[in-house]
């Protein structure tokens, strides 16, 4: 299973439109996800920023009419927005955790993040989280995250985190006290878009939203 990713930044003004926009091309692009087996495709949204993600089978790509069929559904909507990653690549893959594969989402909650990296901090970011990567081997975790990666483009950082809510538990006072640790030093290469350190640093920030999801 391949994933991907893709970031825009709504125009000003523009966000009520892109919203209706969406609507209008959402039956058409559904057919086009379910034709192209196009899967756990969503789309998110804080301040005018928008992150998509989703997977498809390894190698496959799409034929010539149904690029076309993108390309039109896009331009429906492209007016709205600009883009942050570049059309038709991914974004750097900063972080990943891929862990067992849920089938059955009911169980499964999303964390979905933003933030703005401070000016030549991206490689200082990359490294720290190749440094987790190497202290759990790259190996399969069992979770409870278990699908979590973590992308870049124009300077942004998305995370995307699927977790199992069935093996979520309180973090303990040392855990706690590493999580600040390394929070703290984040606040020291990246400013949050999101809400997701603000029990920390008493800032008030938005939360993510699903705007759409397609399975």
């Amino acid at each position: 299973m391949e994933r991907h990713a893709f970031a825009m930044k709504v125009k000003d003004g523009q966000m009520n439109t892109y919203r209706r926009k969406l609507g209008e091309i959402w039956p058409e692009l559904t057919g086009f996800l379910d034709r192209n087996q196009i899967k756990n495709f969503s789309i998110w949204n804080a301040d005018q920023l928008i992150f998509g993600y989703y997977e498809k089978a390894d190698g496959a790509v799409l034929n010539a009419e149904e690029k076309s069929v993108k390309d039109r559904l896009t331009g429906e909507i492209q007016d709205t927005f600009q883009w942050i990653s570049t059309p038709g690549e991914d974004m750097r893959l900063m972080y990943h955790n891929f862990g067992v594969v849920r089938e059955n989402k009911e169980l499964i909650r999303h964390r979905m993040f933003m933030t703005k990296l401070k000016d030549g901090c991206e490689e200082e970011y990359k490294a720290r989280h190749d440094g987790l990567i190497a202290q759990r081997g790259d190996t399969v975790d069992p979770g409870p995250d278990s699908n979590f990666s973590i992308w870049s483009a124009g300077g942004y950082i998305f995370g995307y985190d699927e977790i199992d809510t069935t093996m979520e538990r309180d973090e303990a006072p040392e855990e706690h006290e590493a999580t600040v640790a390394w929070e703290t030093r984040q606040l020291g290469i990246m400013d949050w878009i999101t809400n997701d350190v603000d029990w920390m640093t008493g800032e008030c920030h938005p939360a993510s939203r699903r705007l759409a999801w397609h399975n």
